[in-house]
């Protein structure tokens, strides 16, 4: 089963199926993004979305609100394809690049 996936409104959403799924202004946790063992990222915009596996990914430019770091990241998971549907990341999980644990 296929699946669009794509970005919307100049970077401010990541769509999939033509959903907004996760976007600009939120707040994620995330590891190896910048020198905190986990910070608290603000998405300012969606760069760029992809697929690794079943799970839907996106790079996205933000703050580090722990660190005050200003960043690009690589590509974090923002959820994945279980039995052919969508599912997004659980609120509060912590996100890191895919091969770091």
């Amino acid at each position: 089963m296929s699946h669009s996936l794509r970005t919307l409104d100049d970077g401010a959403w990541v769509s999939v199926d033509d959903r907004r799924e996760a976007g600009a202004s939120e707040l994620w946790r995330v590891r190896s993004v910048c020198d905190c063992v986990v910070g608290d990222l603000l998405v300012e915009g969606v760069v760029d979305v992809g697929v690794d596996g079943r799970a839907v990914t996106a790079r996205v430019a933000g703050r580090c609100l722990t660190c005050d770091r200003e960043t690009v990241t690589g590509h974090l998971p923002v959820g994945r394809v279980v039995e052919g549907s969508y599912r997004p990341l659980a609120t509060g999980a912590v996100r890191a690049p895919p091969n770091v644990e």
